[in-house]
């Protein structure tokens, strides 16, 4: 298999077949029913000549969801062999170890390859905040050995046979989030927010890395890439457009603002946050989201974590 790495400043091809090949790249949506919901998180397999890439493996505890499917899609688990995530954190990359034990590559960004490598501080977070649910939610996180992790920088081209995987670094929602295109399709992790089921589009800001003017920036760079079709994580393909990253970023910008000046009065998280959870149900109902659909946006981007990502944002961009 050849794994050609290339630097390269081109924008998306606006053609959604392979040129190599001339065939339509197969990608499959698989729902991981996170929680046991649906249309929470999802992982994406994409069928190339040397074999199934995977994009995204959801936590761990979710692992015999994606391995069903795998093996719906006509593959065994142990076939994916170069495992792509957008960011380390646990909904996206928490199984990324099992796959590496099996031997799998691990496509990265730079600075989050040391959290893969050696996990402990990020579950010893994730412990403190879910405490008895750690396991039931996320399951475990293991090491993986440095050889199978492999760091991607923007711009940089992986070729699988008859297919091109591109990197675009897009910081906003973690400072180490890549976004990966195939074609003139893009898998864009939390970057290009959360939608569920055709509802609204928000913006996932848990801490310690949010930072506003690093998400508008990559909001611009997927503008100026211009894809078919976005792969959100949370949940499932939408067609491209300018107003779900308009809606995006507008949203984004109100959600920073309604919480500034409860940081400024030096309120509480524990205080803001039922009121934040509030102010967002109320969003969604006057876009007539029903209840279950609430609760699953609830599950794939909680409320209080919100209010503390953008109470250190604001508490950041103070001490600058």
């Amino acid at each position: 298999m050849r794994h050609n790495i290339v630097p390269t400043e081109r924008n998306a091809d606006k053609v959604k077949l392979d040129h190599k090949t001339n065939s339509i790249v197969k990608i499959h949506t698989i729902d991981l029913k996170f929680q046991g919901l649906s249309d929470n998180i999802a992982a994406f397999l994409v069928e190339t000549s040397s074999g199934p890439v995977l994009v995204e493996t959801g936590p761990h505890s979710t692992l015999p969801n994606l391995q069903a499917g795998i093996e719906a899609a006509g593959f065994n688990i142990e076939d994916v062999k170069h495992v792509f995530i957008t960011h380390i954190h646990l909904d996206h990359a928490g199984a990324a170890w099992w796959f590496a034990q099996q031997g799998a590559t691990v496509y990265v960004h730079p600075r989050g390859s040391k959290h893969l490598a050696s996990p402990e501080r990020l579950m010893e977070s994730a412990r403190r905040i879910y405490q008895d649910q750690m396991d039931a939610l996320w399951g475990q996180m293991n090491p993986i050995d440095a050889s199978l992790i492999r760091e991607v920088a923007h711009g940089e081209e992986i070729t699988f046979g008859d297919t091109t995987v591109i990197a675009h670094h897009t910081p906003g929602h973690a400072v180490h989030h890549i976004a990966w295109q195939i074609d003139d399709v893009i898998f864009t992790g939390d970057v290009a927010g959360v939608r569920i089921n055709k509802g609204i589009i928000i913006p996932p800001c848990p801490p310690p890395d949010i930072h506003i003017g690093d998400w508008e920036n990559s909001i611009q760079l997927l503008k100026q890439l211009s894809p078919s079709t976005l792969y959100l994580t949370h949940f499932g393909p939408v067609p491209y457009s300018e107003a779900h990253l308009d809606d995006l970023q507008q949203r984004l910008h109100m959600w920073a603002n309604w919480i500034k000046p409860h940081y400024k009065a030096e309120r509480s998280i524990m205080e803001v946050t039922p009121e934040f959870q509030q102010m967002v149900a109320e969003d969604m109902i006057a876009k007539g989201i029903g209840e279950d659909e609430r609760n699953k946006y609830e599950a794939a981007n909680p409320s209080w974590m919100s209010v503390a990502g953008l109470f250190r944002y604001w508490k950041k961009q103070e001490q600058q």
